[in-house]
Order: C-alpha cells, then sequence, then structure tokens
C-alpha cells in the first residue's frame, strides 16, 4: 500500500510538473492587467484588519485564496460553475466550492473578510449577491469589492458601448456601477463605506473605451476613472 501511495504521489506531482512547464514555456505577453490594482487592494485589507477568516467569491481559475491562505487567514473560496462555466472549470491552485452566491448554502455571520474582486459585475442580481455577502459576514466584518465604476452614471453593460475594444472578446455582460447603487446597497444592508478608491485605466468614460493607459492613475470621484475598489463594513450590532 505504501508503495502505491509512493507512486501515485510521484504520479500527480509529474503531471503538475509538466502543466506548469507548459505553461511557463506558452507564456505570451499579452499586456497588464488591473489585477495589480485589485490584489493590492486586498492585500493591504488583509494587513489592515487580519481577517482569520476569508470568504472568496468567484474565484475562478485564480490563484487568489491561495496566496490569501499563504498570509495565514483560513480561506474559502466559492463558484457559481454549473451556470457561469458552462464547459466545466478546475482550479489547480485552491479547492473551489460549487456555489451560487445567490442562494449560497454557506452559513451566516462565518466571516470575518469577503472578497469579490472584479466578479459582482457579471451577476445581474447585484443587490442579492451584496445582501448575501453581508448575510455571510460577522457583525464588524469587512466586503472587499472591486468592479468597473462611474461615480455618475449605471451601465448594464460597458461592452455593448460604441467603442469598447471588449465587445468581440467578451460575450458576457459586465456592469459599470455608480453611486446610486453604492448607496442602495447600503441602504438596503447594516454596510457602510469605509475605504473607496477610484483608478483610471482608459482615457474614455467607461471601462474599454478610448487608449489604455499605462501605469494606470490613481484619481477621484470628480476625475476620470472606470474601475472603483471598495470595502464595507458590516455594524457591530
Amino acid at each position: 500500500m505504501n508503495i502505491f501511495k509512493h507512486w501515485l504521489r510521484d504520479g500527480i506531482n509529474a503531471l503538475a510538473t509538466e502543466v506548469c512547464r507548459r505553461e511557463f514555456k506558452s507564456q505570451e505577453f499579452q499586456g497588464l492587467n488591473e489585477r495589480s490594482v485589485e490584489y493590492r487592494f486586498v492585500f493591504e485589507q488583509i494587513t489592515r484588519y487580519y481577517p482569520r477568516h476569508i470568504l472568496d467569491v468567484g474565484t475562478g481559475k485564480s490563484a487568489l485564496p491561495q496566496l490569501m491562505r499563504n498570509c495565514g487567514p483560513l480561506v474559502s473560496a466559492i463558484d457559481n460553475i454549473d451556470d457561469y462555466w458552462p464547459k466545466g472549470m478546475s482550479n489547480r491552485h485552491y479547492h473551489i466550492i460549487q456555489d451560487n452566491i445567490i442562494t449560497t448554502r454557506l452559513p451566516s455571520a462565518e466571516f470575518d473578510m469577503v472578497t469579490c474582486i472584479s466578479v459582482l459585475e457579471h451577476i445581474v442580481e447585484h443587490s442579492k449577491a451584496i445582501s448575501s455577502m453581508v448575510a455571510l459576514l460577522k457583525p464588524g466584518g469587512h466586503l472587499v469589492l472591486t468592479f468597473p465604476y462611474n461615480e455618475r452614471q449605471y451601465v448594464s453593460n460597458i461592452y455593448a458601448l460604441a467603442g469598447s475594444i471588449g465587445a468581440d472578446v467578451y460575450p458576457f455582460s459586465t456592469q459599470a456601477f455608480s453611486r446610486s447603487e453604492v448607496e442602495s446597497w447600503c441602504y438596503e444592508n447594516p454596510v457602510s463605506v469605509i475605504q473607496q478608491e477610484w483608478w483610471k485605466f482608459f482615457d474614455g468614460e467607461f471601462w474599454t473605451l478610448g487608449n489604455a493607459i499605462w501605469p494606470p492613475e490613481q484619481t477621484g470621484p470628480e476625475l476620470s476613472h472606470q474601475i472603483s475598489c471598495l470595502v464595507l463594513q458590516k455594524a457591530s450590532s
């Protein structure tokens, strides 16, 4: 039995090593993206609040939960694989729980922090998703969000806007939220905004409109921006 386990372990390790080698060999530079800004924001919140248990919503194939776990917190990760990944999805970095945040089966008041990074914009029922994530937070816990944003105007699908460079690349709708949606989330749930950042990635008004700007610029609510990072804190009682 021990010999069998040894062979099995070596076989699994060899397969993982070969997958990594092929990915390394096939790398092609296709430009930078917004994750450097978003992930930096996430880890700043972990540093600031030192959460014991984190939930990542909509992980997909990313390594974010593993990176957060490397910092010490207990980490759970969920994704609505059945509905959003019709061809199936496997994350080789971390275990992903099949769960729809709208109708989550996870226990309430379980987590010190919930992260939802560039995911909420793809959920049509975003208000229900926010309410579910808030319910999963312990009193005083923090909800960390990033998404396309425009301070003054909501857009149901930025990729449908004339001139969007993502229209032929991304078949799914992607919302751009505004101050109105954020205020509604806070009105409907026991949360308040305690931190927000505005980032400019393009010289157009919305995400993927106009020419890309590198490096991106941190701006403000009255200046041009297309992405926002914010933290909502749940009331303590």
